[in-house]
């Protein structure tokens, strides 16, 4: 997309001003359908970073997404990205991963979203 759309803009802006993680979004993004629950740039971030961290091989990054350097949010204007959890990618009748992931998606690069996710089947 050329320019945002301002209502997909207002969705996430909405979850960063009342720091919630209930609202439940689909997009479409470079061909992938990602369907999950949105959450604040920070409580996202220090997901990632409780992950890293108890990663043996990867926890020297988890002070990355600890910092709030280059945040979405705040003084810079409107939200540039939406912050997934409990997210998959759906691929056929099947939800990567499982148990649902964290994701960071441009809204610049959203081409179709719907409110609500979609549940799968592995039947």
């Amino acid at each position: 997309m050329s320019k945002p759309d301002e209502l997909l803009v207002d969705i996430a802006a909405m979850v960063e001003s009342g720091q919630s993680n209930q609202m439940s979004l689909t997009v479409v993004t470079g061909g992938a359908v990602i369907t999950g629950r949105l959450a604040p740039e920070a409580v996202w971030r220090q997901r990632v970073s409780e992950v890293l961290n108890d990663s043996e091989r990867l926890n020297e990054f988890s002070g990355i997404f600890g910092t709030t350097t280059g945040t979405t949010t705040g003084e810079d204007g409107p939200p540039r990205h939406l912050h997934f959890h409990v997210a998959r990618i759906l691929q056929g009748t099947v939800g990567i991963p499982e148990t649902g992931g964290m994701y960071r998606v441009s809204i610049d690069d959203v081409t179709a979203w719907t409110v609500g996710d979609f549940s799968y089947s592995d039947h």
